[in-house]
């Protein structure tokens, strides 16, 4: 991994995330090239890690090892047509963290099957806690498996599924599911100034409830569920408002709208795949 080149495509707030997490993790910003068409995104990148960086696709990629792309779904295909012929001769490990496009996209518009690993990040990636889903196609070796693995763990965690269309439920669950969690806090904030507090004691309380939930779900050797019937006393307080939640349907509502989002993730690869 010292020694590995890795070049990226796109130098938005994703590819500087990751990028700020190697370097602090002791990778060489000798190493990483970064390319955007503009120059602003640039300089706020190079404020994060002193990285090389052009405007020029293909000289990002000249010397790679690695080649992150990092743009916008609707861009890919605009952005890899023009490197097409340079990827297929040097044949790179292709990480894609763009929502929605299928590596067999990415391999009809290149032209070749090319060891690809397809990703899905989410936006706590950001402060390098992110969760990242993996799958890579038949040409990827192990070793580079094993590089993909390292770049991503440098935000966060990183867990491969064993088929591409496991994506797509990684979607539903960690991609989106940032979403969910700001939703509940936003309503538990709402809640708690109904309910006669300040709304900076409300939002303090609810950030750090989310913040130590969290933290005592990843240390406890017990599941969530367990956990949650621990701070449920019978008759008490707690299990008044749990019960107005199952009441309410909150399980069978985050069953449905994750199902929605995951067809949704299904719908998107397609129209995007079909440009």
């Amino acid at each position: 991994m010292a020694t590995t080149k890795l070049a990226f495509i796109g130098a938005g707030n994703m590819a500087s995330s990751i990028i700020g997490g190697l370097v602090n993790k002791g990778y060489s910003a000798r190493s990483i090239i970064a390319s955007d068409p503009h120059e602003g995104t640039l300089e706020r990148l190079k404020a994060i890690a002193p990285v090389r960086t052009t405007s020029d696709n293909q000289k990002a990629i000249a010397d790679a090892d690695v080649v992150i792309l990092a743009v916008k779904p609707q861009v890919m295909k605009d952005v890899l047509v023009p490197i097409a012929a340079s990827l297929r001769e040097k044949r790179p490990l292709i990480i894609s963290i763009a929502a929605g496009i299928e590596i067999g996209s990415i391999e009809k518009w290149l032209g070749a099957q090319l060891p690809i690993v397809r990703c899905m990040p989410n936006t706590p990636a950001l402060v390098q806690t992110g969760a990242t889903g993996l799958f890579a196609n038949a040409a990827v070796s192990a070793e580079q498996r094993a590089l993909a693995d390292n770049i991503l763990r440098a935000v966060g965690i990183a867990l491969w599924v064993g088929s591409e269309a496991e994506i797509d439920a990684v979607t539903a669950v960690s991609g989106s599911g940032p979403a969910y969690f700001f939703m509940v806090m936003e309503a538990m904030q709402a809640a708690g100034e109904k309910l006669g507090l300040t709304p900076d004691v409300a939002k303090q309380l609810t950030l750090q409830t989310a913040l130590g939930a969290a933290q005592m779900a990843i240390a406890s050797d017990v599941d969530t569920a367990e956990l949650r019937r621990r701070v449920t006393s019978p008759n008490g307080t707690t299990e008044r408002a749990i019960a107005a939640f199952e009441a309410g349907g909150l399980r069978e509502l985050f069953d449905k709208g994750m199902t929605d989002c995951r067809d949704r993730s299904i719908e998107l690869a397609r129209e995007l795949g079909d440009r």
